[in-house]
């Protein structure tokens, strides 16, 4: 229970990879503040919130619906979060928003959609967890492994998690006196829902063969990466950590 007393925020905690974090991280003892964005997720976020009382009954869960593409909603969602459990000692941003098309096809509102979601998102959760992360915590944001790689038709989707890395470089610095880490993890393509509906069958098989053992992802591949880097990885920070199986070699 090393994280016993700890009180972790994740966004788009309730379901996918923010779902298997949330559940490593109570086993670790940590308390949950768990964010999801549409309306038609809070039925996961009630299920998964009873599963976790009932398998951890010592840790508090909360779950908060908010749209995270205005500053003003992310400030919401740790003000209610400080509200109902006096302090965040943890932050995970996994929210994102994938897209498959040629640059010739993307749209001004798929743009400007994709950089809220991926960017603008990603840097306002790092500045309020700047302000309100516990002395000695630990801010962590999903990004993509295609940071590492070339490729063509996600020219948005990469580029919008780009400047995360730099945004986390950045604030590692800022809060290096407090003794808080702030990374990223760069998945591969993952099994997930959201990774299936802009790929061909064709595709599935091409990126599941550039992965060790011939497969994608797994969220639990991912969510002990985080709970590592809550606890023994303490001395990580300012780093991008590509977790995906070879996928790309950076």
């Amino acid at each position: 229970m090393a994280l016993a007393g700890k009180v972790a925020l994740v966004t788009g905690g309730v379901k996918n990879l923010g779902a298997q974090v949330a559940r490593e991280l109570a086993a670790s003892g940590a308390s949950l503040a768990l964010h999801y964005n549409s309306v038609s997720s809070k039925s996961d976020g009630t299920k998964l919130e009873a599963e976790l009382k009932q398998k951890f009954p010592s840790i508090k869960v909360a779950i908060y619906q908010g749209d995270l593409t205005t500053a003003a909603a992310v400030t919401k969602l740790f003000e209610e979060t400080l509200r109902d459990f006096g302090k965040v000692d943890i932050v995970v941003n996994t929210v994102g928003k994938v897209l498959k098309k040629p640059i010739t096809e993307i749209t001004e509102e798929e743009y400007d959609s994709m950089f809220a979601i991926n960017s603008k998102a990603a840097f306002f959760v790092l500045k309020e967890a700047a302000k309100h992360v516990s002395d000695g915590g630990k801010i962590i944001t999903i990004v993509t492994a295609l940071l590492g790689a070339f490729t063509g038709f996600y020219t948005s989707y990469a580029g919008s998690k780009a400047p995360v890395e730099h945004f986390t470089r950045g604030v590692c610095k800022e809060l290096q006196s407090r003794r808080v880490s702030v990374n990223n993890i760069a998945p591969g393509p993952m099994d997930t829902p959201f990774f299936y509906p802009q790929e061909s069958p064709e595709a599935v098989e091409f990126h599941k063969a550039n992965g060790m053992g011939g497969r994608l992802t797994l969220v639990e591949d991912i969510a002990p990466i985080v709970r590592f880097l809550c606890t023994e990885g303490t001395w990580i920070t300012g780093q991008t950590i590509f977790a995906n199986g070879g996928y790309t070699t950076r």
